[in-house]
């Protein structure tokens, strides 16, 4: 007995459609977003944010400041967390207000400055101000978005 299977080129076309019919089809991110609606913000998601800024654990009040939906006097708080990396989510995060952003040009931390270079939500008089960094790390970030704007 032979393992070897030989379709003719009819089979090989009926494979074919088949295979065609069962493809998934690509939605663009409006229909993704109508079949998948993000849930309701409420209250108490309100109330859980503001909870859990203040927790002792920077992963968890870093998860607050990656949040679209985080309060601007919470982003205030977090934006002068002692946590670099609680910090750098604020930067990073476009949902953010645009004075807490302005506040975080004169971050001592290179991440921190770095990720606001990269946040398309910064101010320009902010964005200028990082072109002019003591770190070439942000100077070369923040041009590089200039000349993306500028492209």
């Amino acid at each position: 007995m032979s393992c070897i299977r030989f379709n003719t080129p009819a089979q090989l076309a009926q494979i074919r459609a088949q295979m065609q019919a069962q493809a998934p089809v690509m939605l663009t991110a409006e229909q993704a977003d109508a079949l998948h609606p993000a849930p309701e913000f409420t209250d108490s998601k309100l109330r859980r944010l503001r909870l859990l800024a203040v927790d002792p654990n920077p992963k968890i009040r870093e998860s607050v400041a990656l949040n679209q939906h985080t309060p601007p006097e919470v982003f205030e708080a977090l934006a002068a967390d002692p946590d670099e990396g609680v910090r750098s989510c604020v930067a990073r995060n476009q949902a953010a207000p645009c004075d807490v952003l302005r506040t975080l040009v004169d971050d001592r931390s290179d991440r921190v400055r770095g990720f606001l270079a990269l946040n398309f939500s910064v101010p320009d008089d902010a964005m200028r101000r990082l072109t002019d960094d003591g770190s070439a790390t942000v100077r070369d970030l923040a041009r590089w978005k200039f000349d993306l704007a500028d492209a």
